[in-house]
């Protein structure tokens, strides 16, 4: 339960501003149809999370976990600072292909690639490597980006210029240090049971 309530609350957080989120008030902008949408957002984010969960949880397994700590340590330096780096959307990340695969496809197809190397997919990475769990990391991260794409999808501008964005990334940005060092800790006293 606490690899699911963490990966939630992080990538919730770390998904405001983010890429994905841009793309989904494009989306929601440009087709006006809420419900193929978010439902091409969640099978998105699970294939795309699906695989980074696993990803994490099979590095978890053939790493020494020393190494492992570490990488873990490494990684949420990494996303503490990223998170602070605001996102921007390119033309690519929209591509227009409504024709060939209505709003249901463009959305899975666009949001999956947009998704690729972005801040959550890494953090899922991280979580079920650090958590060694699959299923409660992906549910949890997957909820989380669902919790901060929705509202997007079914209020666009009006949320989105109401949210402090800043103040948000910065709250991700020290929770993922908070993780980082309780990553440290187990890194530097692997006979100590984690806090999480």
């Amino acid at each position: 339960m606490e690899s699911f309530l963490v990966s939630t609350s992080v990538v919730g957080l770390a998904e405001i501003g983010d890429k994905t989120q841009l793309l989904s008030l494009v989306l929601a902008a440009r087709y006006r149809k809420p419900v193929p949408i978010v439902l091409g957002v969640l099978v998105a984010t699970l294939v795309n999370h699906g695989f980074s969960g696993a990803l994490g949880a099979w590095l978890a397994s053939v790493i020494h976990p020393s190494i492992m700590n570490w990488a873990v340590v490494a990684s949420f330096a990494v996303m503490a600072v990223w998170i602070l780096i605001p996102d921007t959307l390119d033309d690519a990340d929209a591509v227009e292909t409504k024709q060939r695969l209505g709003v249901f496809g463009t959305t899975v197809v666009t949001f999956f690639l947009a998704e690729m190397g972005d801040k959550t997919q890494v953090v899922t990475i991280a979580l079920a490597a650090r958590f060694h769990e699959f299923f409660g990391v992906v549910a949890g991260t997957t909820l989380g980006m669902m919790l901060a794409n929705v509202p997007v999808i079914y209020l666009g501008h009006k949320f989105a210029d109401r949210l402090p964005t800043k103040a948000v990334h910065v709250l991700a940005a020290v929770i993922f240090v908070v993780l980082g060092a309780f990553a440290l800790r187990a890194a530097l006293h692997p006979e100590l049971h984690p806090l999480f």
